[in-house]
């Protein structure tokens, strides 16, 4: 270690040089970690890799639904099964119902496109998957760092990415050092790989300074909402998957459901609805709360008790809307890029996959003895993989919602049912898309208000207590991580506009309009509650909150998801 130049009152920050610098210990950041490994191990050769994790422990901010293809994971470690890998239950059987307020239409098995069809995959926490691959990472001698968040990027005089740097604690609210003040590290690599999962803020930085995305489609998000319950044995079916469309979402909202029976008597029931919703008096949160009350869903959940909660945007753009993945000196993985396969709702084979293909590319980069330049082999191998094949088959999958539901089953029946079945592997037409989510939120006073009923605390629930059981925690001295870039506009824009969406978009409870000194309203941003969902830094209509990271080891301590 040694002293870099003077940041922050003259606390100088030490420095730590590695061959390969990781942002984020999901599955894609620790399948980098582990492919990488593998092969110098494979060469004889030793190259040192660091992994940063902003959460508490690997997991404790993953979140998905989760289904898992195990393609990828068997790739990567072939006797995953021997290694005491946490995928316990199998997927035994699929239901697609189409629901209205009381009613329910099931889809004929022969009739699902295959993307619906769940034969060979499992359920599984995605949070477990991860905690068990960070073991996997450490026994191949792979650092990993904990409770640190990346949350500078490190340039070169040629503009290079070097590194990170990560973040300061012990600094207070009023940014200026307390007593417990640590100064941040500069984390120096010869490549530094991005695997923060969807809208990162470090990705979105790269992705604009190197304009990754000139000539993609915009990167388009849904909002995933969980919960796990523990339900009445009589009522469990393990290794069903059911998914839903429809109620009560409007037919011009993209979104759906699924509901899991996991092992051990748990269910897992989710809820995504597209970030590309115009009417600001929409709740996500509340529509997952109404869905729970649909005769077919509340089924399954009667007499149990919810022990989870959790909520996290996910890409949906696909294929169009993938950035370029490399720069000088680094690359993105997983939902970083958006390697998220929408019409499966799955992400994490993807994640492992783009993670082993860009680890690859670093070693050859790193046999040849080069650094910061473009790993351009690593989108080369993706193009002639099979995750390429499977994105472009699915890459019209969100565009059509655009057009209403009925046209997007329609297209999304042809296109992963029909045309599969008549030799055509992938559909011979592309449907882009030209604008942002945020830009499709319309004025509030074109849309009827929304009354959502109040929560029975039984099947239902209001936000705080389900940010209660998220175990969010984050020390309460410390600069807001939720910013504004002008603190005049959700009282002189959103607010008279939109009707202050933000208390409504946001799952967690984050911000609310409240009575101001002198009169008025003024928006209370409560950042303890914040889950790291992202949603606002994606859906504000000004695009005039900015998500930084908070102090290592804050957010959510998700358990089982």
């Amino acid at each position: 270690m040694n002293s870099l130049e003077q940041h922050g009152g003259g606390v100088p920050r030490e420095s730590m040089d590695y061959d390969v610098v990781i942002v984020g210990a999901g599955p894609a950041g620790l399948a980098t970690a582990i492919r990488l490994k593998q092969l110098a191990a494979g060469h004889d050769r030793d190259i040192s890799v660091c992994v940063l994790e902003k959460g508490s422990e690997p997991g404790a901010h993953i979140l998905s639904g989760a289904i898992m293809d195990p393609r990828a994971l068997t790739e990567l470690l072939p006797d995953w099964r021997e290694l005491g890998a946490p995928l316990s239950q199998a997927v035994t059987r699929d239901e697609f119902l189409f629901l209205s307020e009381t009613g329910a239409r099931a889809t004929p098995g022969w009739l699902l496109p295959q993307c619906f069809q769940n034969h060979g995959n499992y359920i599984v926490s995605l949070g477990n998957v991860v905690r068990w691959l960070a073991t996997q990472a450490e026994a191949l001698g792979v650092e990993i760092f904990s409770g640190f968040t990346a949350a500078e990027l490190l340039h070169g005089e040629d503009g290079a990415v070097r590194g990170v740097a990560t973040g300061d604690m012990g600094v207070g609210k009023d940014g200026q050092p307390t007593a417990n003040f640590q100064r941040g590290m500069e984390l120096l690599a010869k490549y530094t790989v991005f695997a923060e999962g969807a809208r990162g803020h470090l990705g979105k930085q790269l992705i604009a300074r190197f304009k990754l995305d000139e000539g993609c489609d915009p990167q388009s998000y849904g909002l995933g909402m969980k919960e796990v319950w523990e339900i009445d044995p009589a009522r469990h079916q393990p290794g069903l998957a059911l998914h839903t469309a429809g109620w009560p979402l409007r037919s011009d909202t993209y979104g759906g459901s699924f509901l899991y029976h996991a092992e051990d008597n748990r269910v897992c029931v989710g809820f995504v609805v597209g970030l590309d919703y115009q009417n600001p008096w929409l709740s996500p949160f509340e529509e997952f709360q109404r869905f729970k009350t649909h005769p077919a869903i509340r089924k399954h959940l009667e007499g149990g008790k919810r022990i989870s909660y959790g909520a996290r945007a996910i890409t949906a753009g696909g294929l169009l809307s993938l950035p370029r993945t490399v720069f000088p000196g680094g690359a993105l993985v997983g939902c970083d890029a958006g390697y998220l396969n929408a019409s499966r709702i799955k992400g994490s084979h993807a994640a492992i996959k783009s993670g082993m293909l860009c680890a690859e590319g670093l070693f050859e980069a790193l046999q040849a003895g080069r650094s910061g330049d473009e790993l351009t082999a690593y989108p080369q191998a993706f193009e002639k993989s099979w995750l390429f094949e499977e994105l472009n088959q699915a890459r019209n999958f969100k565009q059509w919602f655009k057009k209403g539901r009925s046209t997007a089953t329609l297209m999304t029946g042809i296109e992963q049912w029909l045309l599969p079945r008549l030799g055509v592997k992938n559909p011979p037409w592309t449907v882009p898309r030209k604008l942002p989510d945020h830009v499709s939120l319309r004025p509030a006073a074109e849309f009827p208000r929304i009354d959502y009923p109040k929560p029975d605390g039984v099947l239902t629930f209001d936000r705080l207590s389900s940010v209660f059981i998220s175990n969010v925690s984050h020390e309460e001295n410390q600069p807001a991580h939720l910013t504004l870039k002008d603190a005049t506009v959700p009282t002189r824009i959103n607010l008279p506009t939109f009707a202050g969406p933000e208390n409504r978009y946001c799952p967690a409870g984050v911000y609310e309009y409240v009575a101001a000194e002198g009169g008025g309203e003024r928006l209370q941003i409560n950042a303890q509650n914040c889950v790291h969902c992202k949603t606002c830094d994606i859906k504000d209509p000004t695009q005039n909150i900015v998500w930084v990271t908070p102090e290592g080891g804050g957010g959510p301590n998700y358990v089982c998801m």
